[in-house]
């Protein structure tokens, strides 16, 4: 088998990746910087009328749709709290006796 290097072949390729993502970053938000966001976010404040639907960023967009289907507030915010403690505790109690990645179905 033919082996090469790490330092200087794959460190200058992924160099290179991150200087064109980054690139394209900072020109995406240096040229356009409003073409991502919500359009009801742009418009002006009214402090006499609430608006009829407030939308949350995309990140936040798992929490309000537990907290709106759940219509009680303390259920709503159990909820929020023990789908976060699933993800946390998923790893701790797994219980396979097969720990590599070798055999699962993604890597073959």
């Amino acid at each position: 088998l033919d082996k090469i290097p790490f330092h200087p072949y794959y460190s200058y390729k992924d160099l290179l990746g991150f200087a064109l993502l980054l690139t394209t970053l900072i020109s995406l938000s240096a040229f356009t910087p409003n073409i991502l966001g919500d359009p009801d976010n742009f418009t002006p404040a009214n402090p006499l009328s609430t608006p009829p639907h407030i939308k949350p960023e995309w990140y936040f967009l798992f929490a309000y749709a537990i907290l709106r289907s759940i219509p009680n507030k303390l259920g709503g915010v159990l909820a929020l709290l023990l789908s976060i403690m699933i993800l946390f505790l998923a790893p701790i109690i797994h219980l396979s006796k097969q720990r590599s990645m070798t055999f699962r179905p993604l890597t073959k």
